[in-house]
C-alpha cells in the first residue's frame, strides 16, 4: 500500500526526496509562465524547517522571561510585607513610648 502525502503532511520531510513541482496540463505549453523550478521551494522548505527548529528556543526564552518576571514580583511582594511588618512594629514602639511618657508626667 502506497501512502500519498499532502502539502501539509508530506510523506517525507527531506526536501531532496520530495517530488518536483510540475506545470499543470491545463496550461498551454508556450504560456507566459516560466518553467517551474524547485529551487525556491527547497529554500522555503529549508527556511521553514529552520524556523520550526527555533520555536523551542523562542518558547524557552519566553518561559524564562515569564519566570524572571514572576520572581521579581514575588521579591517585591516580600519586601512590601516586610515593610508593613516593620511599620506596625514601629507604631507599637511609638505607642509604648507615648504611654511611658504620659505615665512619667502623671507621677
Amino acid at each position: 500500500m502506497t501512502v500519498i502525502g499532502t502539502i501539509d503532511r508530506p510523506v517525507t520531510h527531506d526536501p531532496q526526496k520530495l517530488a518536483p513541482m510540475t506545470s499543470s496540463t491545463s496550461e498551454p505549453s508556450g504560456s507566459a509562465t516560466s518553467a517551474v523550478t524547485t529551487i525556491g521551494a527547497t529554500a522555503s522548505r529549508q527556511n521553514r524547517t529552520r524556523e520550526m527548529q527555533l520555536i523551542p528556543e523562542a518558547l524557552a526564552r519566553a518561559h524564562m522571561h515569564e519566570r524572571l518576571r514572576e520572581a521579581d514580583a514575588e521579591r517585591q511582594a516580600v519586601r512590601l510585607i516586610a515593610a508593613r511588618r516593620m511599620q506596625r512594629r514601629a507604631e507599637r514602639v511609638s505607642m509604648r513610648a507615648r504611654r511611658a511618657l504620659a505615665m512619667a508626667v502623671m507621677n
